[in-house]
């Protein structure tokens, strides 16, 4: 299969965050574009996550531990880890999860689509 990003639908998923994805049989590889002051509360799911920053700063905070990354940095979740992501400044990111994210699908994924998140 072949995609190009500007032909996938934007999905508002919440005031600062606008996403697209493509999903396969195993994988979720998705394109967010997020406004500086936004938040992702803190959450945990069972996939694992590798974080792309194309443009941008995000702190994410799990473990224990705070992580700034910029543009050209890549930060790899395990699964389950609960974390939380601060945009410190309007950031392009690109996430591969797998397996692949049907809360998304399903739009369950309340805890980023609830009233008040984002800004």
């Amino acid at each position: 299969m072949h995609y190009r990003w500007s032909d996938i639908a934007p999905e508002q998923v919440n005031a600062s965050t606008i996403r697209r994805y493509v999903t396969g049989d195993r994988v979720t590889v998705a394109r967010f574009e997020l406004a500086g002051g936004g938040v992702v509360p803190r959450h945990s799911h069972e996939n694992e996550q590798v974080t792309c920053v194309l443009s941008g700063a995000l702190k994410f905070t799990f473990d224990g531990q705070e992580i700034v990354a910029r543009a050209g940095d890549v930060v790899q979740i395990p699964s389950w880890l609960e974390h939380e992501v601060h945009v410190l400044e309007d950031a392009l990111v690109i996430d591969v999860f797998s397996p692949l994210r049907q809360d998304w699908i399903d739009k369950t994924d309340n805890y980023f689509r609830a009233p008040g998140r984002g800004r």
